[in-house]
């Protein structure tokens, strides 16, 4: 007889869109059912190929390199005060105690693999995440971070629908 699988330790990732919350409720919703903590991940994409050439004509190499440092640092302490905001003000509206998240990140690189890094290092036993969408032809189509991430996730993916 093979045994029920315990999930105690859930990875929710947000682009803190406009649809974050309802995923976020999800999220607290299975924390709550197994009497598990959450990760919370957000990802900070690195600059386009085409980004960094704009910026390479107008400053020298040490100078680029000096702003993107900052520019990073910058933009990765923002968003973790805007995920940490999010968290409480979402956590008081459910009346859920806050040490149900045991962690806050914010991380840089591409999305799908900083997601599944992360689900890896801190164990995690589920995944959830909002499915963007866009249309192509008519038809709709789930994103591409989502599409990877289902995937390549050794875990369950909960995938919420954010439209």
């Amino acid at each position: 007889m093979s045994s029920i699988p315990k999930i105690s330790t859930i990875l929710y990732s947000t682009d803190l869109g406009e649809n974050t919350r309802p995923v976020f409720r999800h999220a607290i919703s299975q924390a709550r059912k197994n009497e598990a903590h959450i990760v919370m991940v957000h990802v900070v994409e690195p600059l386009s190929e085409a980004a960094i050439s704009v910026i390479n004509t107008f400053l020298s190499h040490d100078d680029t390199e000096k702003a993107h440092k900052n520019t990073i640092k910058d933009v990765l302490e923002v968003m973790q005060k805007r995920l940490e905001a999010f968290c409480s003000d979402e956590l008081d509206a459910a009346n859920v105690n806050s040490s149900r998240v045991k962690e806050i990140l914010v991380v840089g690189g591409h999305p799908s693999e900083q997601i599944l890094r992360v689900a890896k290092e801190r164990n995690a036993d589920m995944i959830v995440m909002g499915r963007s969408t866009r249309s192509l032809l008519g038809n709709t189509i789930m994103g591409s971070t989502v599409r990877r991430v289902t995937k390549h996730a050794p875990v369950p993916v909960l995938v919420v629908p954010n439209d």
